[in-house]
């Protein structure tokens, strides 16, 4: 596999594949064409495959000389990634491959997203199944759709034809780091029915930008500000002052990534703007104080328009009442474990359009926490007159004391690298849990190369980590 704008880097292999992947658009529910990808690999090496209607894709290859009748290994990963872009980009990234490059340290898109999450574990499966002199057992390559918008993928594959009970996941982002445990969740909407009515009057545009955003499993304890929340506050501040009309919102577009930017329109009735933009730099001030954001902007502007297709005063009052009274980012941290989130939400979606839907992602190691916030937003939807979905949700994966795999990876790796690696329980979700209930006993250890601001389009992936990480599922394999 050769490499055009990854050319010289190393392993050649991988980063070949690397790069085919990132030029199929392959966003959450935007994965036929990955799939059908993943197809054509098997049929042309002759391997046997299964791909269902969901687009997900198992591979099977056999065993290499003398490992034939071994115990099969599964490789693990999603092929959907998290679309994500600047403003200034003019890629579609529903049809457009991605602008991939490197800077000799690491490998980024230009102005989008990487996909790296899971693009490598792609790769790395694809590497070895091509390459018929690397030693391994027989192999069950498991790569799953709609893993970044509540694991729909893992949820639903068939894996009754499987023989393995030994999983790697390649769905980690921290070189030298083994997860062992993750979190379960759920996505929860929250939709507030519309009253709208024309209404005349002055119009302001509210513009909260600038926050840093990213996971919101991984780095919802990094005291990174939620856009949807600031503007919530933004507006009642004004709102204090001056009836509001809410004509447009829009903060978010992925319930599992922090938004970073939000914006909304509406009617003022005795508007002066002035005294917005005091409000607007006060607030900002307050957010660079009190939040990791050095970069955060608010501001107000005039509006070239006389009213409006508006929400009533009503209705605006309830949004504005949602937004500032939703729970939102950490909410427990775990007394077992130093420093692990134990429960957490984001609200990663607001948008107005037919309806108000306030969309979160939720988080928690302890299925009964889980529940109890999940509970807690439905009847704060109850109590504002709206109506409350779930969907997606998915169970922890719990540590496993007796684990020949984690202790096979943990010698390994000391063996390699002269240290020990850390081994650790994570509050971002993975699909192991899900994948854990259809595969009963199964024993499992979720790592990967080392990334950046994945979820983002400042996204790098290492290139030394990648080679070290492929390096190091060569000897386990070996091992196993």
């Amino acid at each position: 596999m050769n490499a055009v704008k990854l050319a010289g880097l190393e392993p050649a292999s991988v980063f070949g594949f690397f790069e085919e992947i990132c030029a199929i658009p392959h966003g959450s529910r935007n994965t036929k064409a990955i799939s059908d990808y993943l197809v054509s690999f098997a049929r042309e090496r002759d391997l046997r495959y299964i791909q269902d209607n969901a687009n997900n894709v198992i591979i099977f290859q056999d065993g290499t000389a003398g490992m034939e009748d071994h115990e099969p290994v599964i490789l693990q990963g999603h092929m959907d990634m998290v679309c994500e872009k600047d403003a200034s980009c003019p890629l579609d990234m529903a049809v457009d491959g991605l602008d991939v490059t490197h800077d000799g340290f690491s490998v980024f898109a230009k102005g989008t997203t990487l996909g790296g999450d899971d693009g490598i574990a792609l790769a790395y499966a694809l590497a070895l199944m091509d390459d018929t002199t690397i030693p391994h057992p027989p192999l069950e390559v498991i790569i799953t759709v709609d893993e970044e918008i509540g694991m729909l993928g893992a949820n639903t594959i068939d894996l009754s034809g499987l023989k393995g009970r030994t999983l790697i996941n390649l769905d980690s982002e921290d070189e030298g780091i083994f997860t062992v445990s993750c979190a379960g969740g759920a996505t929860a909407t929250i939709i507030l029915p519309e009253e709208r009515r024309a209404v005349y009057g002055p119009c302001i545009r509210l513009v909260v930008d600038g926050l840093q955003g990213g996971h919101s499993g991984a780095e919802i304890h990094k005291n990174r500000a939620n856009a949807n929340k600031i503007m919530g506050e933004f507006m009642s501040r004004i709102q204090a002052m001056m009836p509001l009309c809410l004509t447009s919102f829009s903060g978010g577009s992925k319930d599992n990534a922090i938004p970073r930017s939000c914006q909304a329109s509406m009617v003022a009735m005795g508007i002066n703007l002035e005294r917005i933009n005091d409000i607007a730099e006060k607030l900002q001030a307050e957010v660079r104080e009190q939040y990791d954001e050095p970069d955060a902007t608010i501001q107000a502007f005039d509006v070239d328009a006389l009213g409006g297709n508006a929400l009533t005063t009503e209705v605006t009052a309830k949004v504005i009442a949602l937004l500032c009274t939703c729970p939102n980012g950490v909410q427990g941290m775990s007394e077992e474990m130093p420093g692990l989130v134990q429960t957490s939400l984001n609200l990663g979606i607001a948008k107005l359009g037919n309806s108000m839907c306030l969309t979160f992602s939720v988080r928690s190691s302890v299925n009964a926490e889980k529940q109890a916030l999940l509970d807690r937003l439905k009847e704060l939807a109850e109590f504002h007159g709206a109506s409350y979905t779930q969907m997606g949700e998915y169970p922890a994966w719990e540590y496993k004391a007796d684990s020949r795999l984690r202790e096979i990876m943990v010698e390994t790796y000391k063996q390699m690298f002269g240290k020990d690696p850390e081994v650790l329980a994570i509050h971002a979700g993975l699909e192991c849990g899900l994948l854990g209930e259809k595969l009963p006993g199964l024993d499992c250890v979720s790592i990967g190369p080392q990334m950046h601001d994945i979820h983002t389009s400042r996204e790098k992936l290492e290139i030394a980590s990648t080679e070290r990480t492929w390096r190091f599922l060569l000897e386990v394999l070996k091992a196993l």
